[in-house]
Formats: C-alpha cells, structure tokens, sequence
C-alpha cells in the first residue's frame, strides 16, 4: 500500500522537527520545501539518513520547487517569520500574510485538493488567509493552535499537581493568543475535577502561565520561538486525519454561525478524520466563557480586517 504523501512548507525548526516527527511517525512520505532550498535538501537529508536507526521507511525529500510537492494529502504551513522577545503573534502580520499567500497560490497549483494545517502566526489569521487564497472548503482547512495550547495547559497542570500528564484533559478554546480561553470546568485529572485539586489563584496561575506559554520560550531562546511543542501537535493532527482516527481536537476552524461567530477562524473542539474537519462539536459556554470566546474571536476578526487580498 502506498504511503500518504505530506509537504511541510518551511525548514526552519518548526518545520524540520514536524518532518521528523510525521516521518518516525512510519505513515507518510514527507516532502520538505523552503526558498532556501540548500536548508531543505541538507535537513532532509538528514532526517532521511536517520531512518536506518528510527526503523521507518518514509523518505524524507527536501526541495525548493513546489512541483516536488505535486500530491500532496495534506500541507503543513509553518514558513513565515518567528517571534523576537517583546513581540506578539500580531506583530508578525503583513510580513507572513505575504509569505502565507504566496505559498498557497504556489502549492495550490500542485496540489489542489489537499488538506491544509497552519502553523504560521498569527495563526488564527493565517489560517483564514490560506482559506481565503486557496478557495478550499472550510473542511480542508484548520489551524493547529488548539493542540499545542492544550498540551501547554495539561503540562502545567501535571507539573503543578506532580502527577502523570496522561491523567490530565483539559480544553482550550479561542484564538490562538493572550485572549485564549482555556476551559477550567472542563478541565480534569484521571476524572477528578480541577477545582477539587487546586484552590483558584493556583488555577488562575496556570490559565496564565497557559497563555503566555509561547512568550515564556522566546524569553529563553531569544532568537527564536517554540518548535518541539508545535511539531507535536501538528504530527497528532496529521496521524488523526491520516489514520482516519476521529480524533476530537482543538483546532482553528471556519465558524459559520456556530458559538455565535461568523467568517473567522477559531479554536473549537474539532473532529479530525478521513474527511479532513469532518464535525465541530458544540458545547455549551457560561455567560463569562462565551463572552470571553468572543472577545477573542472579535481580535482576530479586527486583524483580518488589516488585509488586502
């Protein structure tokens, strides 16, 4: 059986580490593409030459020419600029939409029914970018922020409590930004609810420590933003619409009248499968998680509203 073919746009580290993980993951051919070229083909040479040691098979390819990418089943777009400390994902706007769009018109051509996953911030904007450009369904596009955002919020919350992050589900819902509003009611370790482990202001804590997660990394790094974290959440995101798993995930999803909301990108529990977005599934918000909701979706509409396509 021939395997499912997925391009990473962008060989930077985000990039790179998502080609590593899809690849070890044993059930997808990846094609690694950036301007850059020399960065993609030394990179995925690389990756490529560990194969013989991680047991898998999936060649890893890098390229600069987007018809190496003709087939894709899905593309993960990560290429654009990283955050500096002091940034935030806004400031990155007119630079990546610019990269983001040009990159869609490119591997559209090659690749016109592929499932597209973005990564590129501001994410939430990004991903309506690519929607925008491509002409997709809302169902063949999403943004992985959710993911990742859930993943820092289970993390903290293990490191806090000192128990296995695999006892730990939590939700976080929005945009993906300081405005996130991750979902403490829903929020529980081995079934046990958070509120009955945890007073507020330790919960409150780690809501915020949750939000400024990304910015916390670029502090350290410097030069730099997150990629281990990311590529994790994109390589979950791949294996459940590759798989066919049905996964029900956070992701950035075309809202078209669901949780109040129309023609924006935002984080809602996704089922991702086959079909691409095969559902959103609806939960019901307080008053103050709604309100919340739309505060952050209203941000992300306001920075749409900057673009020229």
């Amino acid at each position: 059986m021939s395997k499912a073919k997925v391009t990473v746009v962008g060989a930077g580290n985000v990039g790179a580490t998502t080609a590593q993980r899809i690849a070890e993951g044993g059930f997808a051919d990846v094609m690694l593409i950036d301007i850059a070229d020399g960065i993609a083909k030394g990179k995925a040479l690389d990756l490529w030459e560990a194969a013989p040691v991680m047991k898998h098979d999936c060649r890893v390819v890098g390229t600069g020419d987007y018809a190496d990418t003709k087939g894709s089943d899905i593309v993960v777009m990560t290429a654009g600029i990283a955050r500096k400390p002091g940034m935030s994902r806004d400031d990155l706007v007119q630079t990546n939409f610019n990269v983001v769009k040009a990159c869609t018109e490119n591997w559209m051509k090659h690749s016109p029914d592929a499932m597209v996953i973005m990564v590129t911030n501001p994410l939430d904007v990004m991903t309506y970018t690519a929607w925008k450009v491509s002409g997709l369904p809302k169902h063949r596009v999403v943004g992985m922020a959710g993911v990742l955002d859930t993943a820092r919020f289970r993390s903290f919350i293990a490191m806090e409590l000192n128990v296995s992050v695999e006892n730990v589900s939590a939700l976080t819902l929005g945009g993906h930004g300081d405005d996130m509003v991750p979902l403490v009611r829903y929020t529980n370790v081995a079934g046990i609810p958070l509120s009955e482990l945890l007073p507020k202001e330790k919960i409150d804590a780690v809501v915020t420590r949750t939000r400024n997660g990304g910015a916390e990394i670029v502090k350290f790094l410097q030069t730099g933003s997150a990629y281990y974290a990311p590529a994790a959440a994109v390589y979950e995101m791949v294996e459940s619409i590759l798989l066919d798993r049905k996964k029900i995930l956070p992701c950035a999803a075309y809202l078209d009248g669901i949780y109040g909301q129309k023609d924006v990108f935002a984080g809602v529990p996704c089922k991702l499968g086959a079909k691409g977005l095969e559902e959103i599934i609806q939960i019901k918000l307080t008053p103050e998680e709604q309100k919340e909701f739309d505060v952050s979706a209203g941000h992300v509409k306001e920075t749409i509203a900057t673009l020229k396509f």
